[in-house]
């Protein structure tokens, strides 16, 4: 099936072909570009900016059944073009078809969650004496601007959208710009579920100039990110001269500690599968594996064998399981981290190259990892499996909570007691014990340390996009 969407921008209710200059869209697993994207101008992201700054009060003052009844119609426009969507998704970041279409009813389950969850948000009253009143309340921060990254496009935009526009704040979001198709659909189904104009705008670009100029604007109140550490900081940076709160949602190098005493053919059989999905590009993806030294040598074997049965190809092909890393600069990136560690003595188990044409490289386990190879301090972002053995519980808290990053963890244990204290002990916004699932609508994500702050998903996610106001009257 070809790529066929027309991409345009979506500013103040009208889809526009923008002002500005054209990105290609890649195909990563042909490396073909399969179209223009058409990019804002500044004169595109000031209009913007006045549409959302014009929206603003009365959205805000739309009663909250109003708000979710829009959501809950996106929400069921999303799951019934899912397929449709994902196929978009899939020829535009590469991961499997049915990862993909996954992602958009997961996309959808945020906007039911958030639709709500806007209605359980009250205040409260103070104790105070007969005839005064003192009251807590909570209200939207005002107009919101989003950043999001390519490996989950329409998941991570509706995790921010679905919350900010439940509160009752307008909202102008850029995607990345190697995945406007999709995207793209998410706002057709907010406009055709009727958000009112100016209320949701989503515009592409150069992400420097865009970034600077609308968090530069006085308009902007709240900015919310997910993305790396490095530019997460820049755009700390920028927020500072205008006090704009912040949500920042940045990157991981997710611990997995395997003790002797789990069931190891079933712990496996989760994890293979968890860190070659979307070609381990997640943020919260298992990355280094920790492995009690009595069942190392056992548990190296099985994950390189299970590893060289994970196909990879082409999403839209159904026997796939791995698609390509949704761009061509990842491939230098992952080479090199494989090459060092080699270099500093960590054996190849499995994979370890790049794959044939398009932007593929093989599923990869490395084996007794040093502290200084590079891959062990720096997030690979890409399908490499680091492993070393631990002898104690000390040890493997340690490897755990030795990096400045703070974002995921997990742990394989049937021991209770030990479960608790490190998920106590562990330094990190989630813990996975015997699961990964941690990314779902009604729990907070967010990290710890240079993993960022603040959280997206539940009760804390909705919060992110309000302000407190205390009112008292004698």
């Amino acid at each position: 099936m070809g790529y066929e969407t027309e991409l345009k921008l979506f500013i103040d209710g009208a889809w526009r072909s923008g002002e500005g200059d054209t990105a290609p869209v890649i195909n990563p697993a042909t490396g073909d570009t399969i179209a223009e994207l058409p990019l804002a101008s500044t004169a595109n992201l000031d209009e913007a900016l006045a549409a959302a700054d014009r929206a603003w009060p009365a959205w805000r003052a739309t009663d909250v059944e109003a708000r979710g009844a829009i959501l809950r119609k996106a929400a069921a426009l999303l799951r019934e073009r899912s397929e449709q969507i994902g196929r978009l998704l899939t020829q535009e970041q590469g991961k499997p078809l049915a990862e993909a279409i996954g992602e958009v009813v997961g996309a959808a389950s945020m906007f039911d969650y958030f639709a709500e969850q806007a209605k359980r948000s009250g205040g409260r009253v103070l104790v105070r004496p007969a005839g005064q009143r003192s009251i807590v309340i909570p209200q939207p921060v005002g107009p919101t601007a989003t950043f999001t990254p390519w490996n989950f496009p329409i998941y991570l935009l509706a995790k921010k959208v679905a919350a900010a526009l439940a509160a009752g704040c307008t909202v102008i979001s850029k995607p990345p710009e190697e995945t406007p198709g999709c995207t793209g659909a998410l706002a057709r189904a907010l406009d055709d579920a009727g958000i009112p104009k100016g209320v949701f705008q989503l515009v592409h670009g150069v992400p420097d100039t865009v970034s600077r100029h609308l968090i530069g604007s006085p308009v902007i109140r709240k900015i919310s990110f997910t993305g790396s550490t490095g530019v997460g900081k820049h755009l700390m940076k920028l927020a500072a001269d205008g006090m704009k709160r912040i949500t920042m949602e940045l990157g991981g190098h997710a611990p997995v500690l395997v003790f002797d005493d789990c069931d190891l053919d079933k712990t496996l059989d989760m994890l293979v599968p968890q860190k070659f999905r979307n070609a381990g590009q997640v943020c919260v993806s298992p990355t280094r594996f920790f492995v009690q030294e009595g069942i190392y040598d056992a548990f190296a074997k099985g994950f390189a064998e299970r590893t060289a049965g994970v196909k990879i190809g082409n999403g839209l092909d159904a026997d796939t399981r791995m698609g390509p890393l949704a761009n061509q600069r990842r491939l230098p990136a992952i080479a090199g981290l494989v090459d060092d560690a080699k270099a500093k003595g960590a054996r190849v188990l499995a994979g370890g190259e790049p794959g044939q044409g398009g932007f593929f490289f093989q599923p990869t386990v490395l084996a007794d990892v040093p502290d200084d190879a590079q891959a062990m301090n720096v997030e690979p972002f890409g399908p490499v499996a680091l492993m070393r053995s631990f002898r104690s519980e000390d040890e493997a808290l340690h490897n755990a909570n030795r990096l400045p990053f703070g974002l995921a963890a997990f742990v394989f244990t049937e021991n209770g007691r030990r479960a608790n204290r490190l998920g106590d002990a562990i330094e990190s916004g989630m813990v996975g014990v015997n699961t990964f699932a941690i990314s779902v609508a009604d729990a907070p994500f967010g990290g710890v340390k240079e993993s960022g702050f603040g959280s997206e998903g539940g009760e804390e996610g909705l919060a992110s996009y309000q302000v407190t106001k205390a009112i008292h009257q004698a």
